[in-house]
């Protein structure tokens, strides 16, 4: 929150002025002074203890197996007939041999991450640049493939190239040379990894401030005891305890595709054909992020018109009855780079592709985050921004094969952008024996929906040969609920034992995720609490509260208007325009024929600009800010000329092509509209431009004039502003759309 918001939200309603540096709104993706600062929100010493720990296990681990193989004659690695490549990794506490299977079977629309780069729908130029993400997989990939642009570096001794590696990395991050192969991230860099140290070496990476890791493999499941799925395994645990000494760092696991294979024939819930309880090792953590694969049909605004589960994805739950997976992306017939040679192609299915779709939109929103708070959001508010604004799919609530639904970047930006506005993303802590409540006003145009995330300390429960153990895996239980003059709104929650039932609503005990939805809540007062059972560990819990749906400010965007020069001295002028109500102003100006402009912000509807130079020509322009991040467009250009005492009160001109908004007549018809709007005014010119900005701030469609008409068929329901500019200036008017 910056300076001038904080005090107008502490009811400081004095005039104040900040003079701001231009070059404090401009940000650059994880720099070295980035990943310094996040290596200081936490003790990377704990992490590198884990890292040791992990190196000695890994050493103890790797000479059994090398020993087991020779004695029992078992296949140390394979190519499989599906085109899937698995490795003995690991070995449990019972002593089963666990192989690692890459995940594919026989992408950034349908998490709608296009939404975000130049052009696209919200056109926020995010595509990326500078961010870090790394994989982990079979192999490494081909870091010399023409899509990758020298951004791919090897992070590990392992220098064998690997075709399900190059797939995912290209899913991840090709530069579109072949539009059709074109990255979710397509700028970002990325560091490769076998997955054979990948404990070991995400814990370094994280220790240095990496912010996400994807794991497009799994656990063979056709070589384990029927007890391992669902279970919370050693492995399990181990991937939790990172997470939770990296608060900023974000695991993303495919989900698997053993749906139709019946590998599990003890599943919690029902016959072992359904294709539940299928969830192993890894992606059955509390902390991370498990994706599923589906079939979208999604318009070309992006909005999702369907959405089915892959028929090889792999459902939950597991068996404490957390919803996972968590969240779904597609992963069908993906076309993306291959490891033949630099410049090879290919398609490929599975949730091996859904998961890299998702890692590369949560790099993307991590890279806007940034850009407009100046800091990184820790993972439990990434991934709770993710699962607060994905789809929901078929029934109301979550269920065990997609999770909470289907990504959709486009919400969770507008989330972001909106935030001090009409939504909320906080990062707080809970103390032992606190309660954290607030009071929030609905908007009275959408739902009202609350969720908390929080990074739970790993379980000491690891499960040790009990077949479908219920045991909660949850350490630090935590609460949230929403209510109203006696009325108490609980989160969704599912059981494991009912699996194909719908979501219900009440007291949620395994999961570190709570969302509260009110479809259609009443207008007034709302009071969200935070509490939790028991005692916490560490006798506190960090957690992230996201809420939606409402009014923070009653400010409007409009353009500020009727600016008018009030007073004057030797060295210094006072501007004046009409006030709105809970905005301040940012007000820039600088003499005319000077490179940078200097700014102030005001909470008043009045501002001196103050050191004038006598007999100088100044240019000007405001703009209202509604929040942070949420601004109106700037007045057009305004001068005038300083002459100390002597300056004309009534001295502000209009010079440029953008003139003066009061010279022009201008309204719409019909309003509220259907399909298209018409212009009634001076008769615009066919290459006049106009832009249609939501009430959020987020402009929605741009484009020229045909006839004096506007086609707003495509605009979703609900209040539009719409700016005209040509030669006479811009105005601003607004419309409903049906």
């Amino acid at each position: 929150m910056d300076y001038i918001t904080s005090m107008i939200k502490c009811g400081y309603k004095n005039f104040i002025i900040i003079l701001l540096s231009a070059a404090s709104f401009v940000s650059y993706g994880q720099s070295k002074q980035q990943r310094e600062w996040i290596k200081q929100q936490f003790s990377s010493s704990e992490i590198m203890a884990l890292k040791q720990e992990f190196e000695k296990e890994y050493t103890i681990n790797k000479a059994y197996l090398q020993k087991l193989t020779r004695s029992k004659g078992l296949t140390a690695s394979k190519e499989l007939s599906n085109g899937n490549f698995m490795e003995i990794q690991d070995v449990g506490l019972d002593g089963t041999p666990i192989y690692y299977t890459t995940l594919n079977d026989n992408v950034s629309q349908t998490t709608r991450a296009d939404a975000l780069y130049s052009n696209g729908a919200l056109d926020l130029g995010i595509n990326g640049e500078d961010m870090l993400v790394g994989v982990w997989d079979a192999g490494i990939a081909r870091t010399e493939h023409q899509e990758f642009d020298n951004r791919v570096t090897m992070a590990d001794e392992n220098r064998e190239v690997g075709l399900h590696a190059t797939r995912v990395m290209g899913t991840l991050i090709a530069s579109g040379m072949k539009k059709k192969a074109k990255g979710v991230a397509f700028a970002a860099r990325a560091l490769t990894s076998d997955w054979s140290r990948d404990k070991i070496e995400v814990a370094e990476a994280a220790a240095n401030g990496l912010l996400l890791s994807n794991h497009s493999y799994g656990i063979k499941s056709d070589r384990v005891p029927y007890w391992y799925f669902g279970s919370y395994l050693r492995v399990t645990q181990d991937w939790d305890r990172l997470m939770f000494n990296a608060p900023y760092y974000l695991m993303v696991t495919a989900a698997g595709n053993s749906q139709r294979l019946g590998h599990n024939l003890e599943p919690i819930y029902a016959d072992y054909s359904k294709g539940y309880d299928l969830m192993l090792g890894f992606a059955a953590t509390k902390n991370g992020i498990t994706v599923a694969a589906a079939n979208t049909k999604i318009d070309r605004q992006g909005n999702l018109l369907e959405a089915t589960v892959a028929s090889y994805s792999s459902f939950g739950p597991t068996d404490d009855g957390r919803i996972k997976p968590d969240v779904a992306g597609t992963g069908s017939n993906i076309f993306t780079t291959h490891s033949k040679d630099n410049k090879s192609y290919g398609e490929s299915s599975g949730t091996s592709m859904a998961a890299p779709g998702v890692t590369g939109s949560m790099l993307l929103l991590q890279q806007y985050y940034e850009r407009l708070n100046k800091t990184f959001m820790k993972a439990a508010t990434l991934k709770g921004l993710v699962l607060h604004t994905a789809d929901d799919v078929d029934q109301p609530g979550p269920d065990y094969k997609m999770g909470w639904g289907v990504m959709n970047s486009k919400k969770a930006a507008e989330t972001i952008v909106n935030m001090e506005y009409k939504s909320m993303v906080s990062e707080e802590t809970l103390e032992e024996g606190e309660t954290y409540t607030i009071t929030v006003n609905t908007n009275g145009t959408e739902p009202l929906m609350a969720s908390i995330s929080w990074t739970d300390p790993a379980s000491e429960a690891i499960n040790k040969g009990a077949l479908n153990d219920p045991t909660p895996a949850l350490t630090n239980d935590l609460d949230i609920r929403i209510s109203k003059e006696g009325e108490t709104y609980y989160p969704w929650k599912l059981s494991a034992l009912h699996a194909t039932n719908p979501a219900v609503k009440g007291d949620n005990r395994v999961d570190p995720f709570e969302k509260v939805l009110l479809s259609d809540p009443t207008s007034g007062t709302y009071t969200i609490t935070v509490s939790h059972k028991g005692s916490l560990r560490n006798r506190l819990q960090d957690f992230s509260i996201i809420v939606s749906g409402i009014n923070i400010t009653e400010c409007d965007i409009a353009i500020p208007a009727e600016t008018t020069l009030v007073a004057a001295n030797e060295t210094s002028v006072l501007l004046s325009w009409e006030p709105v109500k809970d905005a301040s102003f940012e007000v820039r100006y600088k003499e005319e024929n000077a490179g940078e402009w200097k700014t102030l912000v005001t909470s008043e509807n009045t501002i001196i600009l103050a050191e004038l130079i006598s007999e100088t020509r100044y240019q000007i322009q405001l703009r209202t800010r509604c929040s942070q991040n949420i601004t109106s467009e700037f007045t057009s250009q305004m001068a005038f000329e300083f002459m100390g005492t002597a300056t004309n009160l009534d001295g502000l001109s209009y010079y440029t092509t953008l003139t003066t908004t009061s010279d022009i007549n201008f309204s719409v018809y019909p309003n509220p509209a259907i399909e298209r709007i018409q212009l009634d005014g001076n008769g615009y010119a066919n290459n006049t431009e106009y832009r249609i900005v939501s009430t959020s701030g987020v402009m929605v469609k741009k484009g020229f004039l045909a006839n004096n008409i506007v086609d707003v068929a495509d605009l979703s329901t609900g209040l539009y502003i719409i700016s005209i500019y040509d030669l006479n200036g811009i105005k601003s008017t607004k419309f409903c759309k049906y």
